[in-house]
């Protein structure tokens, strides 16, 4: 027998039904905005250039890094230039000609196959379609696509614009046979030729660096030189995150707590996936918060992102993949270190130009102020990937708890100190195996606390370009029962790789322990050099004491 009776269960399916209509933050696929709570897309853009370029028949990028609205918003554009009637604009994903790689007899023709498809899915027009029909058996490749564009504008109704998404997942030659038709077709605009074109992607076409079949490297701007403009899709504003959630507070009537905005800010920095998500898993992924008259507080914020982080999901998994590539290697190792030349190299020799770029065209870093990682959580995630197979094989003895006090506190001379014999024995080989071995003691030691940490506390991270240093703070909670909303020790770590002697650098460290420990409100502050000089014996590299910085604080000095 069913514990519900059948009006129990009418009421608990109309509950069901309603949740079911209400929309969601989106976290997968272009915006519906039916469905999703959403900033409106146009918005995003300088919506005013855009026309303009495109009434003055520009052709012109349009990029910015993965899942930050770029279909949603080309899709919008191509919906607001059909409403106008003075356009007929068509929006098509390419990225399917991938799989044609350099082979420019199956990437064109798949181009014009996906161009043709679009337009018939979203604007019901066989038009182009008809045409490719009509000119692929005769027409070679390496003309088809200028030739189907060419009849396709001379019959269309409107001037043609076509929205090119995904062009950069095109490779080799098939992409250079791409960029160079519709180069070969400008000046027949717009009676013989669309009269504008936008490119789309995660980079600037001027970053495209493409492999002939012959081996030789050209770039996209000699490929496509006609570009007349170059726009980045950027984040949301502060006051956007704002008004996302709230959307989701008028329909539903949960509230956040003020408290969360704040944090939301600094973990995102506006970056949409990860405002989405971060409020996806606090209203849905936590099945308690489902109950709408349930307030998300801090402490649901804070559950809702360590979930998220360690959820390594698809976009935190397509950001880890990128931290391998060489060109992104050279940038965020000098992020993660601080320092842009190493050791008998000139400050210039790390960084090129064209790399920062890149990486920051992925969403990676900001160069803005100063060249740092882009958000808390990208900081976050960042470590813990490159250390994640450390994580699960250093120190096995944590689970002991040996490491807190009898007041729950952590131990940090007695953790610190076990760091110390662990990096003797172990820092050779574990750092080897780091692809960026630059910043490997750093890594390690965040590795060693991120380890123990998982069992409670947080580690904030802060780094950066020209830093030469990474801050480490700790916050620990001393009463199980309340957690982070009792009592809290914090503590504070700055790491150092010692260059020169320890008395040059003594003092300005000291100094910027104290101000980074007076900032964040930690009455326990740790100073800890690491010595690279492999001419140095372990047993003078091994040391720690205290050390009294004004007569106001002691901060405990740490060698390694």
């Amino acid at each position: 027998m069913s514990d519900f009776d059948t009006p129990t269960l009418n009421v608990l399916q109309k509950k069901r039904n309603k949740e079911l209509m209400e929309r969601f933050f989106n976290t997968a696929g272009p915006t519906k905005r039916k469905k999703h709570y959403h900033i409106p897309l146009l918005h995003r853009m300088d919506w005013e250039e855009i026309q303009m370029l495109i009434a003055n028949e520009l052709y012109f990028v349009l990029h910015a890094p993965r899942q930050t609205g770029k279909t949603s918003t080309l899709l919008a554009i191509m919906e607001a230039l059909n409403e106008s009637g003075l356009y007929h604009a068509v929006y098509a994903n390419i990225e399917s000609a991938q799989a044609a790689r350099g082979d420019v007899s199956k990437g064109i023709p798949e181009v014009a196959r996906a161009l043709t498809s679009d337009a018939a899915h979203y604007l019901n027009d066989p038009l182009a379609r008809d045409i490719l029909h009509e000119i692929q058996a005769t027409v070679q490749a390496e003309g088809l696509l200028a030739e189907l564009l060419t009849r396709w504008a001379k019959a269309a109704d409107r001037p043609l614009v076509l929205l090119l998404d995904e062009v950069d997942a095109l490779v080799g030659d098939t992409l250079i046979s791409l960029l160079r038709q519709l180069r070969a077709g400008y000046a027949k605009r717009p009676d013989a030729f669309p009269q504008s074109v936008v490119l789309c992607g995660v980079r600037d076409v001027r970053d495209y660096r493409i492999r002939q079949s012959d081996g030789e490297v050209i770039t996209g701007g000699s490929a496509f030189n006609i570009k007349a403009a170059s726009l980045r899709m950027g984040n949301f504003a502060e006051d956007e995150c704002r008004e996302l959630l709230q959307q989701h507070t008028d329909e539903t009537g949960q509230r956040f707590e003020a408290g969360i905005f704040p944090e939301l800010w600094e973990d995102t920095r506006g970056q949409p996936w990860l405002v989405n998500a971060l409020a996806h898993e606090m209203v849905w992924e936590d099945k308690s918060a489902r109950d709408r008259k349930t307030v998300i507080d801090e402490e649901r914020y804070f559950s809702a992102r360590e979930r998220l982080i360690q959820s390594r999901a698809t976009h935190l998994d397509q950001l880890a993949d990128k931290l391998q590539e060489e060109r992104v290697q050279r940038v965020i190792v000098a992020v993660l270190s601080g320092e842009e030349g190493q050791e008998n190299s000139s400050p210039f020799d790390s960084i090129r130009p064209d790399d920062q770029q890149y990486t920051e065209d992925l969403g990676l870093i900001v160069s803005r102020p100063w060249v740092r990682i882009s958000n808390r959580i990208y900081m976050e995630i960042i470590p813990r990937e490159l250390t994640w197979v450390a994580q699960t094989r250093i120190l096995p003895e944590t689970e002991s708890e040996w490491y807190i006090t009898d007041a729950h506190q952590l131990d940090m001379e007695k953790l610190l100190r076990a760091f110390q014999q662990f990096f003797r024995e172990h820092s050779e080989s574990w750092i080897e195996r780091f692809d960026y071995k630059e910043a490997g003691p750093q890594l390690l030691l965040q590795a060693f606390l991120q380890r123990i940490l998982n069992g409670g506390g947080r580690l904030h991270r802060e780094y950066g370009l020209g830093r030469k240093r990474t801050d480490l703070y700790i916050e620990w909670p001393t009463d199980p029962e309340k957690g982070m909303y009792g009592p809290v020790q914090r503590v504070v770590l700055e790491l150092k790789i010692q260059r020169g002697t320890l008395d040059a650098m003594l003092p300005q460290a000291l100094s910027q322990t104290a101000d980074y420990a007076d900032r964040v409100g930690a009455p326990e502050a740790h100073l800890i050099f690491f010595n690279r000089n492999e001419k140095i014996s372990w047993d003078e590299k091994i040391w720690d004491r205290h050390h009294s910085f004004d007569d106001k604080r002691w901060i405990h000095l740490w060698g390694c």
